[in-house]
């Protein structure tokens, strides 16, 4: 999330050095949020198809060698199937970047909103990062994350099972990113794109709110105590 953030907050700043006002259009926080999930994406693949092999490893997989841990998978990966496997799944993952940009551009367009109603409100001037609180940020980090979640999580049920380790023989059980949309609504119709909606919400709804509320927080303290 580090690498994600601090990647959006240069974009942003790069796209607004260019402007009279130094405010971004919603496409412009949409382009940010894309540049930096990309990046994002492109440098994380390998551990996400690691993660997600571990995570599918059961007893019942006695006809391959189980991986022992973490080492022991990237070793067997690149041992077996070469340094290209480490980055299976990587289109629908480029597809899962409008993810961050669904949910940034979200964030940003309700701040607005909130910013806008708030200041309506009230009567004495004050600047629109005094006017949003924690709570504010909790509401506005899981909202957008809800949306961005709803929006693209049937990339993340095609990347996961893309991911999943070939048979004895070496033949995947999904060819490519068709396949596997073809099968799954064959046999598990639409519901079959939404497998473990509710757990992935339950996990990064909350991390999401926090996150915001952290990353907001920190930034009106920098801004009220400049570094010299």
């Amino acid at each position: 999330m580090y690498l994600y953030l601090s990647s959006y907050g240069r974009a942003k700043q790069r796209y607004a050095s260019g402007r009279a006002d130094d405010k971004l259009t919603p496409s412009l926080h949409l382009a940010s949020a894309a540049e930096a999930g990309a990046l994002v994406c492109l440098c994380t693949n390998p551990i996400w198809l690691v993660k997600t092999r571990l995570q599918l490893q059961t007893p019942l997989h006695h006809h391959t060698r189980p991986y022992s841990g973490l080492l022991d998978a990237f070793r067997t990966i690149m041992k077996e199937e070469g340094p290209r496997a480490l980055y299976k799944g990587i289109l629908p993952a480029l597809v899962l970047v409008s993810h961050g940009a669904i949910q940034f551009t979200a964030y940003e367009e309700l701040r607005k909103v909130i910013v806008d109603f708030k200041e309506s409100r009230r009567k004495s001037e004050t600047a629109a990062d005094n006017l949003l609180n924690s709570a504010d940020y909790a509401a506005l980090g899981g909202g957008s994350k809800v949306a961005a979640v709803l929006l693209t999580y049937p990339f993340q049920v095609i990347r996961a099972r893309l991911q999943q380790r070939p048979n004895t023989n070496g033949m995947p059980r999904y060819i490519d990113s068709l396949h596997v949309i073809r099968e799954t609504a064959r046999f598990e119709g639409l519901r079959g794109f939404y497998k473990g909606l509710t757990a992935n919400l339950l996990k990064n709804v909350p991390a999401s709110s926090i996150t915001f509320i952290v990353y907001e927080n920190v930034l009106k303290l920098l801004k009220q105590h400049p570094t010299k």
